[in-house]
């Protein structure tokens, strides 16, 4: 291959190696059959669109910008529809506008969305009453019915995991050209049942002042058919989980000559599944993708590094996305080392905040989030690589349009009581729109801070002149 990281590499080099969170297939035959149907499908994204997606995040990396990353925990193939699609498109706009407000940089959006459908576990089997059967892994996987037939991993789930993906990139390709993501129909984007919430009451007043600034600018000769305003750009992302369903959609571009899964833009590797050697980092260090790696409280700083050396071999910006998920108890005492280290080695990398997967806990029958707790997580992540001098680059969360009660807190003032309400989620409780929004609105306020911190360094720097020297 034409990049030094792609050598020695194949698209099924993984199967010689460990592969964690893989369903046992009973029927060899059907699973062949239908990774051979994906292999002749065309290609869900192309490499022209991931390569773009790298530049905006080498951006990122450098100041310049900033990562929103966010979806459902898992999509389903049973609430697919267009309306969904579209809530959970418009809190992710809604949200982009809130943090280039506060951040004063473009926002990099990816949606956890067309292809975020296998879902790890931390157990293999799943008990009801005296019944134990094979857990639930995610629509594309088996079914949640707690049934044995439903259990059964069935590959043709793949093909239709492929399908919904394409249906679901058409109508995201349909939003973002055809003038539903225009910035003047930002009025226009609060969901209904926001509508009388104090995140809803901050966000009109924004967009008040994003169309009065939009007013000015066409009034000074700039079009509101200009692309910035009228167009934005979108891509998508998922966890690389399901190897099989990877490699079947990977393909060379014509262009590079270089491997590219075109399942989504982006792809990340799991807490669970980033063994040095093992199948899931040797399948992505060599798709060119830009790819993301969760970092949890287990790792270690040489860990850390080892892994980052696999993957971004040529320390190329953009390429990876460092995706902490420590848990607003661990954070302090765990992130700052990693950082250091990673600066330390000159590493080229975006460092986001997962403040989702560290913070689940039960609350009777319901797994549940503390917003509170995912509000301490966030703001430990920007203090910490504010004190490191490092960029804190992007947010990544589960979250969605719907009307849910799966995460408790927030201004809602959602309770342990009040959690069966709506409480619909296949996998992990998500943000719902409200609570999305008000985690926006803090976000943007850190990053405000952050922005101002970084100017007021930069102007004691001029006055200080070279090597301190007083410039009187």
């Amino acid at each position: 291959m034409s990049n030094p990281s792609q050598r020695n590499w194949q698209p099924e080099s993984w199967r010689t190696l460990p592969a964690r969170q893989q369903p046992v297939y009973a029927d060899a035959t059907a699973l062949a059959e239908a990774e051979a149907r994906l292999r002749q499908s065309p290609p869900l994204v192309f490499a022209g669109e991931a390569r773009r997606l790298k530049d905006l995040l080498a951006r990122a990396a450098s100041g310049k910008g900033f990562l929103l990353q966010g979806g459902d925990c898992a999509e389903s193939f049973s609430d697919f529809g267009a309306n969904t699609i579209r809530d959970s498109f418009r809190i992710l706009l809604q949200m982009s506008v809130i943090l280039t407000f506060g951040a004063a940089v473009p926002v990099v959006k990816v949606g956890r969305m067309a292809g975020q459908f296998a879902k790890p576990r931390s157990q293999e089997t799943e008990r009801q009453g005296d019944q134990e059967l094979e857990a639930y892994r995610g629509d594309i996987i088996n079914d949640m019915a707690f049934e044995a037939s439903a259990r059964e991993p069935d590959p043709q789930r793949m093909v239709r995991a492929y399908a919904q993906s394409s249906a679901t990139l058409n109508l995201l390709r349909a939003f973002v050209q055809g003038g539903y993501a225009n910035l003047h129909e930002v009025q226009r984007w609060n969901l209904s049942f926001a509508r009388n919430s104090p995140q809803s009451d901050r966000y009109r007043e924004l967009a008040e002042r994003l169309t009065d600034t939009l007013g000015f600018m066409e009034a000074c000769g700039m079009s509101a058919d200009t692309p910035q305003i009228r167009e934005i750009e979108f891509f998508t992302s998922h966890e690389a989980l399901l190897l099989p369903y990877e490699q079947a959609l990977t393909r060379i571009d014509s262009t590079s000559g270089e491997w590219y899964d075109c399942s989504a833009h982006m792809l990340w590797i799991g807490d669970r599944t980033r063994e040095l050697d093992g199948a899931h980092v040797e399948f992505l260090r060599g798709v060119r993708n830009p790819v993301g790696l969760k970092v949890g409280p287990t790792v270690k700083p040489d860990d850390l590094l080892r892994l980052i050396e696999r993957l971004s071999p040529d320390n190329e910006p953009g390429r990876l996305t460092l995706i902490s998920r420590m848990g607003a108890k661990h954070i302090a005492n765990r992130l700052p080392a990693l950082v250091r280290a990673v600066a330390a080695e000159g590493r080229n990398v975006l460092w986001a905040c997962d403040p989702m997967h560290g913070n689940t806990l039960r609350s009777g029958d319901f797994k549940t989030r503390r917003f509170d707790d995912l509000l301490a997580e966030v703001r430990a992540f920007f203090d910490i690589h504010l004190a490191e001098g490092v960029h804190a680059g992007g947010l990544h969360v589960e979250m969605t349009g719907e009307n849910v009660t799966e995460c408790m807190g927030g201004a809602q003032g959602i309770t342990a009581e009040r959690l069966a309400e709506r409480y619909h989620t296949q996998c992990d409780p998500r943000l719902n729109a409200s609570q999305a929004l008000e985690l926006a609105f803090q976000t943007a306020e850190w990053l405000k801070r952050e922005r101002l911190r970084g100017r007021a360094e930069h102007e004691t720097s001029a006055v200080a002149g070279p090597a301190g020297a007083s410039s009187a």
